[in-house]
């Protein structure tokens, strides 16, 4: 039982800034993009589109330090995608 650690405890303040953000209330669809069924350029067009929202968010950079310490798999997050994300967090650790 030594090696077991645990996740710290949802907090209210670690997650307030969501309240904030412009995404709040918007269809969740517009975010997570990764519909198959979907032609490419639709799915570029809804990225494109949720990025613009977070392109004028006031919390966009809280929401892609949560997506990165997460790390959040799948959606726009903090104007990113999920491969983005991917690439900023090989970099880091390269």
């Amino acid at each position: 039982m030594s090696g077991i650690t645990r996740l710290p405890r949802p907090m209210l303040e670690n997650y307030e800034w969501q309240q904030r953000g412009l995404c709040r209330g918007s269809d969740v669809e517009q975010f997570f993009t990764d519909d198959p069924d979907q032609s490419r350029k639709a799915r570029n067009d809804r990225t494109e589109a949720a990025k613009a929202v977070c392109a004028g968010c006031p919390v966009v950079q809280q929401c892609l330090d949560h997506a990165l310490r997460v790390p959040e798999p799948y959606g726009i997050w903090g104007g990113s995608t999920a491969s983005e994300r991917a690439r900023m967090l090989w970099d880091v650790a390269g």
